[in-house]
C-alpha cells in the first residue's frame, strides 16, 4: 500500500526522462498497455491459482521486477551530476507556451529540497497554468472513475443480480480492449491528433460510459459499454504526458508525483460521495426513482473534467522542447 503510487509515478518519470519531447505521449502509452497487460494476466492467474499460490507467485514476480530493475535499469539522473543542476518549472509567456531554454537565459530558482513541501506544488501550479488545468482534470476524472470503482459492482449487482464470474468477465473484457488499445491503436493517433485532443476524447468518452451504465436497461448493456473504453483509456497516459512536457527533465519525479498525490486525493473522496448515494437511490428510501442517480452524477463530474481539459494550453513547441529535455 506504501509502495503502489510511488511505483507507478517513478516510471513515469523515469521514462519522461528518457524519451524525447515528440516520442512521450506514445511511450505512456505503451507503458499503460504493459500495465493493463500484466492486469489481465494476474486477474487470468488469480482465477486458475489456490489463494495462497496466487501470493507466493505474487511475491516472485514482484522479486523478479527488482532483479531486472537493478541490472538493467541505468540511473536516469548520474550520481555525479545530480548535485547542482537545477531546471526551472516551466514558466509559460503570456503570449506563447515554450520552454525557456539556455538562449532564452531563463531565471534560476532555487532548487526544490528533497521532500517537496505543499509550497513547492503551490510553485508548481503558478508557474505553469497548464499543469494547474492539467492537474483540475486529474482530480475530477479521477473522482469520477473512483466513484464507478466503487460504486458499479454495487449497481450491478443490485440491479441486474450480477455475480463474481460476471464482474471477473467485465474485468477481463476492460482489460483487453485496454491492452490493446493503449499498445496498438494510441501510437498512431498522437501524431496526427495531439494528446490534448485525445485527452479530451478520452474524457468524453467517459462520459458516455457512465451514462450508458445510469440508463442500463438490460444485463447486456455493461458488457456493450466496455467497447467504449477502447477509446477512455486515451485519457490516462495523454494527462501524464502533458503533465510532464510542463516540467523541465531533472523536475519529473516532482511532477508526476504531484499528479499522483491528486489523483489519490480523489480515489480517497470517491468513494466517501458516491457509495452512500448508491446506496441510497437503490433503496425504497429513495427520494425519487432513479436507480442510476449516482452514475449520472460520475457522468456529471467526468463532463467537468472534459470540459477543463478543452482549456488546458497548447504544449510548449517541439523543437525548443526536444532540446531540454531529451538525456
Amino acid at each position: 500500500m506504501v509502495c503502489q503510487g510511488s511505483i507507478n509515478c517513478l516510471a513515469l518519470a523515469y521514462l519522461a526522462d528518457n524519451i524525447s519531447y515528440r516520442q512521450r505521449a506514445s511511450a505512456f502509452g505503451i507503458l499503460a498497455g504493459v500495465t493493463s497487460a500484466a492486469y489481465v494476466c494476474g486477474t487470468l492467474a488469480a482465477r486458475f491459482l489456490s489463494t495462497g499460490l496466487a501470493f507466493q507467485v505474487a511475491t516472485f514476480v514482484s522479486l523478479f521486477a527488482v532483479v531486472y530493475m537493478r541490472i538493467f535499469l541505468e540511473e536516469s539522473i548520474p550520481a555525479d551530476q545530480g548535485e547542482g543542476i537545477t531546471q526551472p518549472i516551466l514558466k509559460e509567456g503570456e503570449e506563447d507556451n515554450i520552454i525557456q531554454n539556455d538562449d532564452n537565459a531563463p531565471t534560476k530558482v532555487p532548487p526544490f529540497k528533497k521532500i517537496p513541501s505543499l509550497g513547492d506544488v503551490i510553485y508548481l501550479m503558478k508557474n505553469s497554468p497548464s499543469f494547474a488545468q492539467a492537474a483540475i482534470v486529474a482530480f475530477f476524472n479521477n473522482l469520477g472513475e473512483g466513484g464507478m470503482e466503487s460504486s458499479s459492482m454495487y449497481y450491478l449487482k443490485a440491479r441486474f443480480h450480477f455475480n463474481k464470474n460476471q464482474f471477473a468477465d467485465l474485468m477481463l473484457i476492460g482489460g483487453i480492449v485496454a491492452t490493446i488499445s493503449q499498445l496498438f491503436i494510441m501510437p498512431l493517433l498522437v501524431s496526427p491528433i495531439g494528446d490534448g485532443r485525445l485527452l479530451s476524447i478520452g474524457l468524453f468518452a467517459s462520459c458516455v460510459y457512465a451514462i450508458l451504465y445510469s440508463i442500463a436497461w438490460s444485463a447486456w448493456v455493461p458488457y456493450a459499454a466496455a467497447a467504449v473504453s477502447t477509446v477512455m483509456v486515451f485519457a490516462p497516459p495523454s494527462l501524464r504526458s502533458i503533465a510532464s512536457k510542463q516540467a523541465g527533465p531533472r523536475e519529473q519525479g516532482k511532477a508526476q508525483g504531484c499528479i499522483s498525490g491528486i489523483i489519490s486525493l480523489a480515489n480517497i473522496m470517491a468513494p466517501l460521495i458516491f457509495s452512500p448515494l448508491t446506496s441510497l437511490f437503490l433503496s425504497e428510501g429513495a427520494p425519487f426513482h432513479f436507480p442510476g442517480f449516482s452514475i449520472i452524477c460520475i457522468a456529471i463530474t467526468l463532463m467537468i473534467a472534459f470540459i477543463q481539459s478543452l482549456m488546458i494550453g497548447r504544449a510548449p513547441s517541439t523543437s525548443n522542447a526536444e532540446n531540454s529535455t531529451e538525456v
